[in-house]
């Protein structure tokens, strides 16, 4: 079955302790994207951006302050929980961190079956659960013997294609994937992203993407969401968000990427970020953006700038008062 799996206004606030008070750290300000059968979308931003609390909080390991998740027009965050399990086992995730994502007290084979045993009306054949493993293990490229390993006796890559077979088991519709190439050598990233490409293509998979990398994201995604600061500042096809960013904080993003504005005839204007990051605790009013931005001006700090679409392009949106 094909899915479309879209968020609406989701937001997520986590209660923290600054100097002795508890204070409100705002990581998720009102998130919209959308995800077409079939598609890919890249999320990408600096760290702390949101991007993995926004993970989080799609899989249900975040409970979202206010919002929809939805799935085949379905809110799942309006379901009891007992309501939404049939429906999560189609959302699935990959991890960062192929090192810790996986129990290394376990045998690969066992962790495998662990989808199986949280959800053993799926397949309660135990032959059947053998055979859908033994394929899976094929379809990422590792042989049937990594099954009695464990995860210590495994290179980055191999566990990394170990949590995507996990992550399918299910045969989900919708793949989270975490930053899930950050933490691997760029050899190795590129034979991830080919395999989550294929299987893709295989499995009709839809893919949220995320990544600070803006040169991975333009390579697995068909559009493309920018976060700064726990909101969404543009997004639209990713070709053409890369080829001409309207938000100026996208630019510097583009520009920080090793091999941009280089022989491949791109033309943008050089933007200087100035400074650090916000404190999310702390957020400046108007344009979060505009302490860092060279273009800010007296109105940036009075009126948040929505996110809307651009001249007569719906499908290009920026959040800025002044857009390139």
């Amino acid at each position: 079955m094909s899915a479309k799996f879209e968020v609406t206004d989701l937001r997520k606030t986590f209660r923290v302790r600054d100097g002795g008070r508890r204070r409100e750290l705002r990581a998720l300000a009102g998130v919209d994207l959308g995800i077409s059968t079939g598609s890919t979308l890249g999320v990408v931003g600096e760290s702390g951006c949101g991007k993995s609390t926004l993970a989080r909080t799609i899989m249900f390991l975040e409970k979202a302050d206010s919002g929809e998740i939805r799935m085949d027009g379905v809110d799942l965050l309006a379901l009891s929980n007992r309501d939404r399990k049939s429906w999560r086992r189609r959302i699935q995730m990959v991890f960062q961190d192929p090192y810790s994502s996986l129990n290394s007290r376990m045998r690969i084979g066992d962790i495998m079956m662990e989808p199986f045993t949280s959800n053993p009306d799926v397949e309660p054949d135990p032959a059947a659960r053998k055979k859908t493993v033994a394929e899976l293990m094929e379809r990422v490229a590792l042989p049937r013997h990594v099954l009695d390993s464990y995860p210590s006796e495994l290179s980055g890559g191999q566990r990394q294609r170990i949590g995507i077979a996990r992550a399918l088991v299910l045969q989900p519709e919708v793949l989270v994937c975490d930053e899930a190439v950050s933490a691997l050598d760029v050899s190795v990233q590129a034979q991830v992203l080919n395999l989550l490409r294929d299987l893709q293509d295989e499995m009709n998979l839809s893919l949220l993407f995320i990544s600070h990398d803006v040169s991975v994201v333009e390579f697995m995604a068909q559009d493309i969401t920018v976060m700064y600061l726990g909101k969404v500042v543009e997004t639209g096809p990713a070709k053409e968000v890369v080829a001409a960013p309207l938000h100026p904080y996208t630019n510097g993003l583009l520009e920080a990427s090793p091999g941009r504005n280089v022989g491949n005839g791109e033309k943008r204007p050089r933007l200087e970020l100035r400074g650090d990051p916000p404190s999310p605790l702390d957020p400046p009013s108007g344009c979060a953006f505009r302490t860092r931005c060279p273009r800010a001006e007296a109105v940036c700090a009075e009126v948040t700038p929505p996110l809307a679409a651009v001249g007569d392009v719906p499908s290009r949106q920026v959040a800025c008062h002044f857009p390139l």
